[in-house]
């Protein structure tokens, strides 16, 4: 069934805010409202989603790659002796975690169509110099710079994400998003067993070749990206004034007050920073983003200490990477089908804690093929939490700016724990990496799991005091507009469990 979606009984908004009440829908039957709900959509999803997961698959082989450069010589050749790599992995940690709270911010005042190709330009830049480093100073420079111009991308997108979608469309799609990451680690493998032939070429190294191949595709992705990135519903070149006033109506009807305007106040900072979803969130970001970046940076490094060649390390990295990616997709596309997302967040972890504890636990002499298939579990125990909780959250914080804050907030925190997934796996620990393996368990059980029950309880008891009428109180002496600021905590919100 085909809806001209053209034809509107009212004059088109002149503002933003007379988009939240003008209907070019008026008059049509529910039937042919819905067809061109799903037609927007799914033109939506074009628009958005397959640039989206290009830039984020790039972000994350650009900055795990130095796990498939190590297995390729990049420790003899810079001398990367004692604890030196593992400081190269954790000073990206350093400037892209201290960055993150504020890049939804410059997000929102900068534009996504701006702010986004331009600091993947930057980063793009500082990948392909990486492989013309000839000392431990120069990969650290390096390292760090690249934190630094990667930290405003995953919160970026994923708050860009959420002002488009109502929040029982964002879980699959935040998951789609993110399966990109695991789709990058089995693709990043294929990649640098590919570039590392060129070993010798020009005098220059397989492992440096990683860096610069990719790094030139990053540039050349980042000049399209120019074109190819939209900005917020609003303003989006690619929408008409009847597309972008159904958008605009489609979230005031989820009760989402940030589909509308904000300009910033300090108000929005207080309310981010004393909110307990808000450090509850870090718990559990906590746990997954460390368990994440330990898997992700000395996975090749794992698999090739069970026995296998550096190339053949390289491949067999793949595979658990796409059964991450397809569990990824199914829990967001569950997630959203049942409006349940802590349930979720509860259970998969469990996988993951299977997986570790067989990786610590097994005796000396299990074969290396049941170690590997323990990698499995470690990864589908995993990623699927990231796109979940961000969603969660996203389902649950309300305001412009308040959501940026506490996505950038607890993705921060989260990432900053890359510190410890930068050290935990150390040389002297070969062949097993026990205690490695032993801390990514314990931040999947205290962090991944823990957190997320404790989430679960403060959501459910919150609901069931707003249902009681405990909160209205909260109403007394405030106007429409002081009410509307609230955001989230207005008695009338209800938090997606």
């Amino acid at each position: 069934m085909s809806i001209d979606t053209s034809i509107s009984t009212e004059p088109e908004p002149k503002t933003e805010k007379d988009a939240y009440d003008y209907d070019p829908d008026a008059g049509k039957t529910d039937e042919e409202r819905a067809e061109i709900d799903k037609q927007l959509l799914r033109r939506l999803d074009y628009k958005l989603l397959p640039w989206l997961c290009l830039l984020y698959l790039i972000s994350f082989l650009d900055r795990a790659n130095v796990g498939n450069a190590k297995v390729e010589g990049l420790l003899d050749d810079l001398s990367l002796t004692g604890n030196k790599y593992n400081m190269c992995l954790t000073i990206f940690f350093i400037s892209y975690s201290v960055f993150e709270p504020l890049s939804n911010v410059l997000l929102k005042r900068l534009r996504p169509n701006i702010y986004l190709p331009v600091i993947m330009l930057l980063w793009g830049l500082v990948m392909t110099l990486m492989g013309l480093c000839k000392n431990y100073d120069g990969l650290m420079a390096a390292r760090f710079f690249l934190g630094l111009t990667e930290a405003g991308l995953f919160p970026g997108i994923n708050y860009y994400l959420s002002c488009w979608y109502r929040r029982r469309e964002f879980g699959i799609r935040a998951a789609i998003f993110f399966s990109s990451a695991a789709i990058s680690g089995s693709f990043g493998g294929l990649l640098a067993a590919a570039i590392a032939k060129m070993d010798g070429l020009g005098n220059i190294a397989g492992w440096a070749w990683i860096f610069i191949i990719e790094g030139l595709a990053t540039i050349i992705v980042a000049l399209a990206s120019f074109w190819m990135v939209h900005d917020f519903p609003s303003e989006a070149r690619f929408l008409s004034a009847d597309d972008k006033a159904r958008v605009a109506r489609r979230l005031s009807a989820d009760k989402q007050s940030s589909a509308k305007h904000e300009s910033w106040e300090a108000l929005y900072f207080y309310q981010a920073m004393r909110d307990p979803k808000t450090w509850a969130a870090c718990l559990i970001y906590m746990g997954v983003a460390g368990a994440l970046y330990a898997f992700s940076m000395f996975l090749p490094s794992i698999i090739m200490e069970l026995g296998y060649t550096s190339t053949n390390a390289q491949l067999l990295s793949c595979a658990p990477y796409i059964v991450a990616s397809i569990l990824t997709i199914l829990v967001g596309w569950a997630a959203d089908k049942w409006n349940k997302r802590g349930v979720f967040n509860m259970t998969v972890p469990l996988i993951g804690i299977a997986g570790f504890t067989i990786l610590v636990a097994a005796p000396d002499g299990t074969p290396a093929g049941v170690l590997y298939a323990a990698t499995f579990l470690g990864a589908a125990g995993i990623y699927p939490c990231i796109s979940n909780t961000i969603t969660w959250l996203s389902n649950n914080v309300e305001g412009v700016y308040k959501r940026g804050l506490v996505l950038g907030v607890f993705i921060g925190w989260g990432n900053l724990n890359g510190i410890m997934g930068s050290n935990v796996y150390r040389e002297e620990d070969k062949p097993r990496y026990r205690m490695g393996h032993a801390v990514v368990l314990g931040y999947l059980v205290i962090g991944a799991w823990g957190g997320s029950v404790l989430m679960w309880w403060l959501l459910r008891r919150e609901n069931r005091l707003r249902e009681e009428g405990k909160r209205d109180g909260r109403l007394v002496g405030k106007t429409e507009v002081e009410v509307e600021k609230m955001g989230d905590e207005r008695p009338s919100f209800r938090y997606t469990l």
